[in-house]
């Protein structure tokens, strides 16, 4: 099969799209002939080893992980012995290393039914920017009907999600974007959407029940100012930070992981983990219309390269999507 690998950290010229063998599932994995990959930020920061903080995690000198991608929707050719919930020939969708690929291995317990109504480039959109959503506003941010929600980073992937999550929990919702994403976010049903170029929401005199950062552009201080009476703030990591390569968003990660331990859980760090449950949500979320899912743009697995370069340099909107055409073989 032909994919993406990584020899070593750098730009997307460090990628080549090259023959190498078909992944063998193992007992409890599933192979899927991958028909569409979403690329996300943690892609490219995986790519150049970014922070370097994260290296002991990543690999010291090169991505232990060579073959980059982690979103996919695709149909499932093979199984593993002790697999019970899929067959050859099921459409699914999920979240598992090395996607940008013909052919991805995954965990059973990583994969769900592709959602009903839903396009392979749609449903690869959902898995690591969904999850990411749901987990940071409805577990770590206990979001409940008729809170008021902020969401910094509303245009991105993670936060077209979450503006929709929020919305579909009975939420009212700010988003915060800049200008030319302000019809975008107020189209996926934000009651109240901010120009970060205009305005800044840390000054302003609302305050919020929870707020969902997904930028890391202000500083804890500020996040607590405009938090109400037992709101809850969440931070995730974000895509271009300020920090630079050294140490990325880590200082603003550490000062809430520190904080934390004295804000009775109202202040909390989000790492998300990829579990079957959540993609079943969301696959519900999808069939009934609460979330739909933003592709700004669509490239060729063959062109992936480009992809990364757009969306480390081009801050786009919502999520781009590589397709993945059948491929020969197994």
């Amino acid at each position: 099969m032909k994919a993406w690998v990584q020899d070593r950290y750098g730009s997307a010229d460090a990628l080549e799209f090259r023959e190498v063998d078909t992944p063998v599932p193992r007992e409890h994995e599933v192979l899927v002939r991958v028909r569409a990959a979403s690329v996300n930020a943690r892609d490219w920061h995986l790519m150049r080893g970014d922070p370097y903080v994260a290296r002991p995690a990543l690999g010291l000198r090169r991505p232990r992980e060579r073959i980059r991608g982690s979103d996919f929707a695709g149909v499932v050719t093979a199984v593993g012995g002790r697999v019970s919930r899929f067959r050859p020939g099921d459409e699914v969708f999920g979240e598992s290393g090395g996607a940008f690929a013909e052919y991805v291995c995954a965990a059973q317990d990583v994969v769900e039914r592709r959602p009903a109504g839903l396009g392979f480039e749609e449903a690869a959109a959902i898995p690591l920017a969904g999850n990411t959503a749901l987990m940071g506003l409805r577990d770590l941010g206990w979001l409940r009907n008729g809170d008021k929600v902020l969401v910094n980073g509303a245009s991105g992937g993670v936060g077209t999600f979450a503006v929709q999550i929020a919305k579909a929990y009975g939420a009212e919702v700010t988003g915060v974007c800049s200008t030319r994403n302000v019809e975008l976010v107020r189209g996926l049903g934000a009651d109240r959407v901010l120009d970060y170029t205009r305005e800044d929401f840390t000054k302003g005199p609302e305050r919020y029940d929870l707020l969902l950062d997904l930028v890391g552009n202000r500083s804890l201080a500020a996040y607590r100012r405009v938090l109400a009476p037992g709101g809850r703030l969440v931070l995730s990591g974000g895509g271009v930070f300020e920090g630079g390569s050294l140490i990325g968003p880590m200082g603003l990660i550490v000062q809430g992981q520190l904080a934390s331990l004295f804000a009775g859980g109202r202040i909390r760090v989000l790492t998300a983990e990829p579990r079957r449950e959540n993609l079943a949500t969301l696959r519900e979320l999808a069939e009934t219309g609460a979330i739909v899912p933003v592709v700004e743009r669509t490239y060729p697995l063959a062109e992936a390269d480009r992809a990364l370069r757009y969306v480390e340099g081009e801050h786009p909107r919502a999520k781009v999507v590589l397709s993945c055409p059948p491929p020969s073989g197994p």
